[in-house]
């Protein structure tokens, strides 16, 4: 079966994985992009062209500023990507400690890790322990990723916690140890690998959960702080011309909510790509 083919299959089992894919490649090459796909500056005010509707010269128009509302959607779609990456990043180096040592130790470790520490963050909302701190710690991009991450990791460290009670019974395990494996080579060498499918999944997802939580701070002004062009932020100063000058809601929220369905789809499909039984039923 030639490539064309395999692909054209794949397409038709997953059409939604196809509508992922094409959206985040939208997204990340609009933001990689954005210096070449728009010559405007996102930052240049330009007050004799304000709130001017989409046309040739501004295609998704300008702000009450005068600023090109293109250039800002694409230098914003960068800034959600980095911010998004570095938060689920953090909050997986974090889960994978502190779920690893809780799964693989066991006993009073993991009663403290999981009691004391997964429990206490997981019984909060994860967005209000964001607005919290991302309101003590003030706006910036550091302290935007940080306040993410602490409200983030919990869950991964909770599934990796899952996953490592489950694999370390396995015979495999129980091989290495017998032949005299250390605790690391055992954890790096023979659990990790053979749990990163649900991990994978998660962290798809995660960043679509990141996007829009960003989104959110920036709107409450809790985010990168102007004139960096942030989606949420966007959405805050066109909320005074919603009736007047519509697309300035428009185009920041489409863009919000195509990153979000991108990153969901691809969740989807990399959870029926990893798992065996799923794609022996779908015939991939």
């Amino acid at each position: 079966m030639s490539f064309f083919s395999t692909l054209s299959h794949r397409i038709r089992r997953q059409p939604l994985a196809a509508v992922g894919i094409v959206l985040l490649a939208i997204f990340i090459l609009g933001g990689l992009f954005a210096p070449w796909l728009s010559h405007y500056s996102p930052a240049a005010i330009d007050l004799t062209h304000r709130l001017e509707s989409p046309s040739i010269t501004h295609w998704a128009g300008t702000d009450e500023l005068g600023r090109d509302t293109l250039a800002r959607l694409l230098y914003g779609a960068r800034l959600s990507l980095s911010i998004s990456v570095t938060v689920v990043a953090a909050s997986l180096a974090l889960g994978l400690i502190i779920g690893g040592l809780a799964g693989y130790l066991g006993g009073w470790v993991d009663t403290a890790l999981t009691t004391f520490a997964m429990n206490t963050f997981l019984a909060l909302p994860g967005i209000l322990l964001a607005i919290a701190f991302a309101a003590f710690l003030g706006p910036g991009f550091l302290n935007l990723v940080l306040a993410l991450a602490i409200g983030g990791w919990a869950g991964y460290a909770r599934l990796v916690r899952a996953q490592v009670l489950a694999a370390r019974e396995r015979e495999y395990v129980d091989a290495a140890r017998a032949l005299g494996a250390s605790g690391l080579r055992i954890f790096f060498r023979h659990i990790l690998p053979n749990i990163l499918q649900p991990i994978l999944v998660q962290a798809a997802i995660g960043m679509a959960g990141v996007i829009l939580a960003e989104a959110t701070l920036s709107f409450l002004g809790l985010g990168i702080p102007a004139p960096a062009p942030s989606w949420g932020a966007m959405l805050n100063d066109a909320r005074s011309h919603l009736f007047d000058s519509p697309h300035l809601v428009l185009f920041p929220a489409i863009a919000v909510a195509g990153a979000v369905l991108g990153f969901n789809f691809l969740g989807d499909a990399l959870r029926d790509q990893l798992d065996p039984r799923t794609r022996l039923e779908m015939g991939l």
